[in-house]
């Protein structure tokens, strides 16, 4: 029988089996005397980690208030509360846009967080889904091309400027991300400049609110959503870090969207001098009935409405005049934060946080038999917030709407799916490489045939620098690593 160990004192675990009867988890110790020493300590380790009440907690608020959301006032965003960069009567507006981000980057002042925490498990790989390479010339990985879009905007800016890059991984994904980065000597990045943290987890819960154990001497758990950013970024010590080192701006984004614009000078100039603590790219729907969540107001506050939360009379519905849907702002999870507000301010928001009921298949012992339990359907609950939970408690908001073609191609469903995959995502950033060439004057041969056309981040980051291609006709199939060597027909 274990009484004790060098992990715990037999009063140490009285008092921990205590807090756990009173919060009325007290079956996670059954079966605890027959363990052996090593998983007895592991054991009393996790359960002394989690707080208990607190995520008991979250779990009766969340069931509780799961389904009832019909109640809110949903709007949508009024015409002119937000600007757009794909109305050109706003191009000298893009200008001092862009401007001033570049000016803050260059005065060191911009940072980014990459949300990373994922696998590639829907695409058939084991590997953090930042590894994964969508069939480039290049044979780049999305790790790969955001790091060369971040040195691209140090050297644009003079070389003068360092973007620090903060990557939020989880429990599977971290020591495969972090040797990646060794390997790829941090993609030409300084090691310094690169910060990892770790998502933060929830346990799982069966339907009446049991705590779950995936096997006899350890809970089971699951990612808390990636809205788990903010307490992460702080008990890290990232948000310290960035303190420390002069930064006020930050742009965050999703690791699988290889069109991401990273650090964008022109989203983050343009938040910046709106005055925002916090911002959102948007992009225009592809239909009504597209399965994207949009930005709107929910209470006459901003929010994200999924689309199964507004009937198909309300998605359909357009502005007077111009046919355009109302409930157009695709949210891409492309956000801007002041970091005054990520450090002062949501710390004391996250209690109102809400936390979303995700009800899963989940395997685990049964803690009366201890037999394994491996469920055919749904019969339990992961708790989840997600990163725009913070967006009803902003004060001063700045929505952006982008073009979907140049920002957005994200990577979600298996090869061959034919919907956000990876032949989707190559395809649209080779086309995006024929546009910024063919913009600055080139023709590309065969350019109908979609050829397999890329230009490195390195050489340009959003069509800059291809000034000397101008009247030239350029071979269609290559990969421009070097502006002085490019093939031409």
């Amino acid at each position: 029988m274990v009484q004790s160990t060098a992990s715990f004192t037999s009063e140490s675990l009285a008092a921990l089996k205590q807090r756990y009867a009173e919060a009325g988890q007290g079956h996670v110790f059954k079966g605890f005397d027959e363990l052996d020493d090593k998983t007895a300590g592991e054991f009393f380790g996790q359960l002394s980690g989690i707080e208990v009440e607190r995520v008991t907690g979250f779990f009766k608020n969340a069931t509780a208030a799961h389904g009832q959301e019909g109640g809110d006032k949903i709007e949508p965003l009024e015409a002119g509360s937000f600007a757009s960069a794909l109305d050109s009567a706003q191009a000298d507006e893009r200008a001092q846009w862009r401007a001033e981000g570049m000016r803050l980057i260059g005065a060191n002042k911009v940072a980014v967080i990459l949300l990373a925490g994922g696998q590639g498990s829907r695409l058939g790989s084991s590997e953090p889904k930042g590894c994964y390479d969508i069939g480039l010339p290049s044979q780049s990985s999305l790790f790969a091309i955001q790091a060369h879009r971040i040195r691209r905007l140090q050297q644009l800016s003079g070389n003068t400027a360092t973007i620090p890059w903060l990557v939020m991984t989880s429990g599977p994904t971290s020591a495969a991300t972090q040797a990646t980065f060794a390997q790829a000597d941090y993609f030409g990045l300084r090691e310094e400049d690169v910060f990892f943290f770790n998502q933060g987890v929830l346990p799982c819960f069966d339907f009446d609110g049991h705590i779950l154990l995936e096997q006899a001497g350890r809970v089971a758990v699951a990612p808390n959503g990636n809205g788990g950013v903010y307490e992460a970024l702080r008990v890290s010590g990232a948000l310290d870090w960035l303190r420390e080192r002069g930064v006020e701006h930050v742009h965050s984004y999703c690791v699988d969207n290889c069109l991401v614009r990273v650090a964008d000078p022109e989203f983050v100039g343009y938040a910046a001098l709106r005055g925002a603590e916090c911002g959102a790219l948007v992009v225009p729907k592809k239909a009504w009935d597209e399965p994207v969540g949009v930005i709107c107001l929910r209470n006459s506050r901003y929010g994200v409405v999924e689309y199964s939360e507004i009937s198909s009379e309300m998605a359909q519905l357009t502005r007077d005049g111009s046919g355009e849907l109302a409930y157009n702002a695709g949210n891409i999870c492309n956000h801007y934060y002041t970091l005054d507000f990520l450090q002062h301010r949501v710390p004391e928001l996250e209690a109102k946080f809400e936390h979303h009921v995700a009800k899963k298949k989940i395997k685990h012992v049964d803690v009366e038999s201890g037999d394994l339990v491996i469920p055919a359907k749904p019969n339990g609950i992961k708790l989840e917030r997600f990163v725009f939970d913070v967006f009803p408690h902003v004060e001063r908001m700045a929505v952006l709407e982008v073009a979907r073609n140049d920002q957005f191609s994200p990577l979600k469903n298996a090869p061959g799916s034919g919907v956000d995959c990876p032949e989707t995502a190559r395809r649209d950033l080779l086309a995006q490489c024929v546009r910024f060439a063919e913009a600055a004057g080139a023709t590309i041969q065969d350019a109908e045939s979609e050829p397999a056309f890329e230009i490195s981040p390195l050489v340009s980051y959003g069509g800059e620098g291809l000034e000397s291609l101008r009247g030239k006709t350029l071979v269609g199939d290559q990969l421009i690593t070097d502006i002085a060597s490019v093939q031409t027909v």
